[in-house]
């Protein structure tokens, strides 16, 4: 033990008699001296550099002219810390000061050495401590840097463009559904959003951390009133946002992952009835045929409503009376064929659909055949100018559609029949479908029991 302090009390002799010659550290004092590690030859303008020995107050500060490049004297170039010294007295610590990239500035790092009883045992001690702590520092290390991975310390903002690049990339290429990334990129600038109007201090990706999603969730509830179902949505892609964090390295770990969801109401959306699919039927044959053939083929065909702004003529077979949903327009990315009604080919033929080219969308502008797709929520736009006029309630929503198509084939014709026209893979899928109805059935109110 004695040896091995000896050897490097001899080290720190030769760190105190040449304290610049292996490295070039140069210090822009005001307090303890901070050094600067630097690559350069430092050609350029001459700045007073002073030189603090190791291992605490000898009196010894001596003063040397170096020739530095004045521009390498920025924290984007260097890594500035002090030497450890020695403090003696109620309490005996080794400190020091090193550059903290998060708050831009020096931060002090402390070694207590007080569990040592022995004064002699804590020199020692402490000598051993000045000397590896002074040569990791001239190696590099900084112990508010995690050197674990590099990525940690990316920019938050530079993160998120890589995200944004990342998300139209996949948008383009087809990976990605059109409305999905609008909606990825639209939680990105909800999180911009809350990151401006709160001043929330996050500069680096290690900052994105569970205590500031919860924040987050947490200001979209009670600052922002959103409903539990929006919260969630947005805690959903939050944990997809951090999967794609972890896989690049940018974080160790997911920290939504034992964030809950929130309880939400049951969606408030009722299957239309039968007068109410009449009274549809009625308006719209007399205002827009070409939205009553979107609600049509809602009804009767299931499909989805964003997947219906994809689906063109030449994906109609009239021979079959087969619609086809291509993978890259379906939900699950899986082709598959749903029956088309007669009811629905017929007001095709009446519309005209058919005269159109094959590589038109079958809903275009103003819902009618085009080469380019009808705009995002444009069935949702045209449903509610007409439940408007019919003094709907908001339950009555475009996709009831849907409800109310799989409810009547299910009576009809059976659930199998219904989960196969809806693309479900379960009953149990399309069972959510059949929800039971606000009136009593008669049948119970006429039943006979044994009682």
């Amino acid at each position: 033990m004695e040896q091995l302090v000896a050897r490097q009390a001899h080290n720190l002799e030769v760190a105190r008699s040449n304290p610049a010659s292996a490295t070039k550290m140069i210090e822009k004092p005001p307090a303890d001296g901070a050094f600067f590690m630097s690559g350069s030859d430092g050609l350029g303008q001459k700045s007073e550099v002073h030189v603090e020995p190791v291992g605490g107050s000898s009196g010894f500060s001596p003063t040397k002219k170096m020739s530095i490049h004045e521009d390498l004297l920025s924290t984007s170039h260097l890594i500035g810390f002090t030497l450890p010294r020695l403090h003696t007295g109620k309490n005996w610590y080794v400190d020091f000061f090193a550059y903290d990239p998060v708050s831009d500035g020096m931060k002090r790092k402390k070694y207590m050495l007080d569990r040592t009883r022995s004064r002699s045992d804590r020199r020692k001690l402490a000598t051993l401590l000045i000397s590896n702590l002074t040569q990791r520092l001239i190696k590099g290390w900084n112990p508010f840097v995690r050197n674990d991975s590099t990525r940690h310390l990316t920019p938050f903002a530079e993160v998120l463009q890589n995200y944004r690049d990342y998300v139209s990339a996949l948008e383009v290429k087809g990976t990605l559904k059109g409305k999905t990334a609008y909606d990825y990129l639209s939680r990105v600038k909800s999180l911009e959003g809350y990151l401006d109007e709160c001043h929330v201090g996050i500069r680096f990706v290690y900052q994105f951390d569970r205590s500031f999603i919860v924040d987050y969730l947490d200001y979209l509830i009670l600052d922002k009133d959103v409903s539990a179902t929006t919260r969630n949505n947005h805690r959903t892609w939050l944990s997809t946002f951090c999967s794609w964090l972890v896989e690049r390295k940018y974080i160790d770990r997911n920290p939504c992952e034992d964030i809950h969801m929130l309880r939400e109401k049951e969606k408030k959306r009722d299957a239309l009835t039968a007068s109410a699919l009449m009274r549809m039927r009625e308006y719209l044959n007399t205002n827009n045929r070409h939205f009553l053939l979107a609600c049509m083929m809602e009804y009767y065909t299931f499909i989805r409503p964003d997947e219906l702004r994809h689906i063109r003529i030449r994906h109609i077979s009239v021979t079959d009376l087969e619609v086809t949903v291509p993978a890259d327009v379906s939900k699950n990315h899986r082709e598959r064929r749903v029956g088309l009604n007669k009811k629905v080919l017929r007001l095709m033929v009446e519309l005209n659909i058919f005269d159109a080219p094959s590589h038109y969308f079958l809903f275009g502008e103003n819902l009618k055949p085009g080469p380019a797709m009808t705009y995002l929520n444009s069935f949702r736009y045209e449903w509610k100018k007409m439940r408007t006029a019919l003094r709907w309630p908001d339950s009555y929503q475009f996709y009831s559609l849907k409800d109310s198509g799989i409810r009547d084939l299910a009576n009809a014709e059976g659930v199998v029949v219904a989960r196969d026209q809806a693309g479900h893979s379960d009953v149990a899928v399309t069972n959510r479908y059949l929800k039971q109805g606000r009136a009593v059935p008669d049948s119970v109110k006429d039943f006979e029991g044994q009682l």
